[in-house]
């Protein structure tokens, strides 16, 4: 049986995250998982906090009749109101559980506002570098990914997006936190986004990818893309802020100042269903809506960044300091960055490649292994630097 073409391709050029944690798996199995640090995947580490479990025991225990049955195809209603007022608090835009449909994690809602708004051939932005699943997402639909470069500091640049823009661009995904490099992006660089989409005779969406809003580092607080940014979405997931993310619960807000807001609420609805997704899971819909508020502490993150950066740093090593998420994306001192991740695996450290991501010279590491076992890394690190 054959495979389509464009699948085979995409295989081709599937993410290097899942690449380096498969050749992870087999290095545990010939060297001992204690002699492999494997900074590749962003794994949450630790258990969902007990709230998180004790609201699970709560709904499975009550049982409320017709719990495992069909819903409304944007999930129920209930748990959609209470998410709206949380964002309504927050933002203090008029968000109602007409403005919300629950996901299969932000992947699904990505999935489901792109089928939404893009026709074959339409463009959607993103800022390098990026998560390199959205390329597939946008392809999903017959999108076409149109890459602006970030600086070096992985700071978005107006003209550079300005002159990305064509009639054919429908949307821009920012992700801030960023994944791979921690940056965050500024409330003074939104309302310039906001100002340029705005001067455009044609409508552009932007999509905010909020999977790691609440880890946030320093006591730093993001500004809310709603609140400057009128035709605004915004895609979530409980899987990193609750260390849950087998559990693939997250949710799509459609901001009530966009003005086709109700047609396309309408077709999110609709795309949740052809998709496949067909509903988010019925149990964590209803823990979420007993603890969508709680978040886990990003302290641990911040000490590990804390730990790595100033090692790293110390070496000679250059990175941008990471502000938020879980990832370090330091620059290799190789210009190949495949072969600095290959030497790295010389002493047992597992990164990915910055290419995956769409900027090379750089890997990226992930600050969800134990304390400990950063520390016994850094030699390797070390001895990694001194050969070049």
């Amino acid at each position: 049986m054959s495979i389509g073409k464009v699948i085979a391709q995409q295989m081709e050029n599937a993410s290097w995250i899942r690449r380096m944690f498969e050749i992870g798996a087999q290095m545990k199995r010939e060297r001992g998982e204690a002699n492999i640090f494997d900074f590749t995947l962003g794994n949450p580490f630790g258990e969902p906090p007990p709230e998180v479990l004790a609201a699970l025991r709560r709904v499975v225990e009550e049982n409320r009749p017709r719990s495992h049955a069909y819903m409304p195809n944007a999930g129920y209603p209930a748990v959609r109101g209470a998410l709206a007022a949380q964002l309504a608090r927050r933002t203090g835009l008029p968000y109602t559980a007409d403005h919300i449909l629950m996901t299969v994690g932000s992947a699904g809602a990505l999935n489901v506002v792109l089928k939404s708004l893009l026709d074959p051939g339409d463009e959607v932005i993103l800022l390098a570098p990026f998560f390199p699943e959205y390329q597939f997402y946008i392809e999903n639909h017959g999108g076409r990914m149109v890459l602006v470069e970030t600086d070096a500091a992985f700071q978005p640049d107006l003209e550079r997006l300005a002159a990305a823009i064509t009639p054919r661009s429908k949307a821009i995904i920012l992700n801030s936190p960023n994944n791979p490099t921690g940056a965050v992006y500024s409330a003074e660089f939104l309302r310039g986004l906001e100002a340029l989409i705005s001067s455009c005779h044609y409508p552009i969406t932007v999509i905010a990818d909020d999977a790691y809003r609440s880890l946030t580092f320093d006591g730093l607080r993001l500004p809310e893309v709603p609140v400057l940014i009128r035709r605004a979405v915004v895609a979530y997931s409980w899987s990193k802020t609750l260390a849950m993310p087998g559990e693939r619960i997250g949710c799509l807000a459609l901001s009530p100042r966009l003005p086709e807001v109700e047609p396309l609420h309408n077709a999110c609805t609709f795309a949740n269903r052809t998709l496949g997704f067909v509903n988010a899971p019925a149990i964590w819909q209803w823990v979420m809506l007993d603890v969508a508020e709680l978040e886990i502490d990003p302290a641990p993150y911040q000490e590990r960044r804390d730990l790595l950066w100033g090692a790293l740093t110390a070496m000679g090593y250059e990175i941008e300091k990471p502000r938020g998420a879980f990832y370090m994306f330091p620059r290799t001192p190789l210009r190949d960055d495949v072969a600095f991740v290959r030497r790295l695996m010389d002493y047992g450290i597992l990164a990915v490649p910055g290419s995956g991501f769409g900027r090379g010279g750089h890997i990226r590491l992930s600050l969800t292994l134990p304390l400990q076992a950063i520390e016994r890394s850094l030699d390797g690190f070390g001895q990694a630097l001194r050969r070049t």
